[in-house]
């Protein structure tokens, strides 16, 4: 089944469809790179905790016990400068103020701060499922998908469940893959901790009844078999 169905989609205008990246705020749980920039080699290597081989070979295990996770106060402890107060902050703000709070030890540094935790998970009827790390700002529902593999035959396009996690609980949204109005909506963009779930489609449930009838009836068959084969002898 095609995605983004539409009639106005054509060879010669891009078909253009406005919708606005959802901005997200650290939470506990969260962990975050920070790597100091400045002319003090001794002064870096006391900050820059995370091993850069480490990211280049995707190993979000090392990046867990390299990085600054936020505790359930909200806070990061940070080398020399202490206790840093990031929930509720977007990445954006984070480094902002991280790096207001360590010029007072560090001058003339630069301050980068990345979310290590973005990560999704896929399950279903996608050909990979499983949990994945999203090394960039940002990942749409079509890329979470891309990372599994894309559905398979007996995925259901059209009922995919969009799990979130939010201050008061879970969220539950359903996505229609076929619709061209998900590109405009708030749930094109995915966000840490995401889960998104593809419903098999019916066929999938009658091709696995239908197996496991089969197997009933070659058991019976056996069954029949060695119960002949026994009166014989």
């Amino acid at each position: 089944m095609p995605y983004l169905q539409g009639s106005n989609y054509n060879t010669r205008t891009p078909v253009t469809v406005e919708n606005v990246r959802q901005q997200y705020r650290i939470q506990p749980g969260d962990v975050l790179s920070i790597r100091v920039q400045s002319v003090q080699p001794q002064l870096n290597d006391l900050f820059n905790t995370v091993d850069t081989r480490a990211v280049f070979n995707g190993d979000p295990g090392n990046l867990y016990l390299t990085g600054y996770s936020v505790d359930e106060a909200g806070a990061i402890n940070l080398p020399t400068v202490g206790v840093v107060k990031v929930q509720g902050l977007l990445v954006e703000e984070a480094q902002a103020l991280v790096q207001k709070q360590l010029t007072r030890y560090v001058s003339n540094s630069n301050v980068l701060v990345k979310l290590l935790s973005f990560k999704v998970t896929v399950l279903g009827e996608v050909r990979a499922p499983g949990r994945y790390f999203v090394y960039n700002a940002q990942c749409t529902v079509l890329e979470g998908l891309g990372l599994a593999g894309d559905l398979t035959e007996f995925g259901n396009r059209q009922n995919v469940k969009l799990i979130r996690q939010s201050a008061k609980g879970s969220e539950v949204v359903l996505i229609d893959l076929t619709d061209p109005g998900l590109l405009a909506s708030p749930y094109f963009y995915l966000l840490p901790n995401d889960a998104l779930y593809v419903e098999p489609m019916p066929a999938r449930a009658a091709r696995g009844n239908a197996n496991n009838l089969a197997l009933v009836f070659a058991g019976i068959s056996s069954v029949v078999l060695i119960l002949s084969y026994l009166r014989v002898f």
